[in-house]
């Protein structure tokens, strides 16, 4: 927070909800979205005297991994191209906040490359200038760095193991790349030119 402008930063439905914050309320002047979709995911979201519904999906289509009973959520959500599924998608474009969003090509949760490049090409289409980075070789959980990589890891929801994705070497690189890229991206949009620095 820096003054009256705010910024928010999301992952995974997080990142939906930070992209929601940022069109409807006042005040935000910086979203990031990690591994977001652009679309309000899974349930029903009331703002404003009205509602965005979830975005459709399908849980038949999720596939167990090998042996394992890990769980590939990958194919569930519908495409987003599909104009059928448009009422869905959260109306970014009306938000006066500048716009960064992250995604990872070894996503195993759903395929947050093809939602955020849809996302982005319909802000671009509406003559938003919005930063966006896919990293090979990630997966889903984009994290500060020197975090571990998380492959798989127990999801309440589901009721069993959930497959993130992501390659050690490569993931860690992004991790890496992405937090400078948020610290580089808030400093411009919220903090003043004569601004410490963070260390980190």
């Amino acid at each position: 927070v820096k003054g009256t402008g705010i910024g928010v930063l999301g992952l995974s439905k997080g990142a939906d909800l930070a992209l929601s914050l940022a069109t409807f309320l006042p005040g935000i002047q910086a979203a990031v979205s990690i591994s977001g979709c652009g679309v309000n995911s899974f349930i029903p979201l009331r703002v404003n005297g009205f509602t965005i519904p979830p975005h459709p999906y399908d849980l038949g289509r999720m596939k167990a991994v090998g042996d394992s009973g890990i769980i590939d959520f990958s194919e569930v959500l519908d495409d987003p191209r599909d104009p059928a599924t448009w009422a869905c998608r959260i109306p970014v474009e009306k938000s006066p906040a500048k716009l960064l969003f992250l995604s990872a090509q070894d996503d195993r949760n759903w395929k947050s490359e093809l939602y955020c490049r849809e996302a982005v090409h319909c802000l671009r289409q509406c003559g938003r200038d919005v930063e966006f980075y896919c990293y090979p070789g990630a997966g889903h959980l984009l994290e500060p760095p020197y975090l571990p990589l998380c492959q798989a890891s127990i999801h309440k929801l589901i009721g069993g193991y959930m497959l993130w994705g992501g390659q050690w070497r490569e993931h860690a690189r992004a991790q890496d790349d992405a937090w400078h890229k948020i610290q580089v991206f808030f400093q411009q949009h919220l903090l003043a030119s004569d601004a410490i620095k963070s260390n980190l």
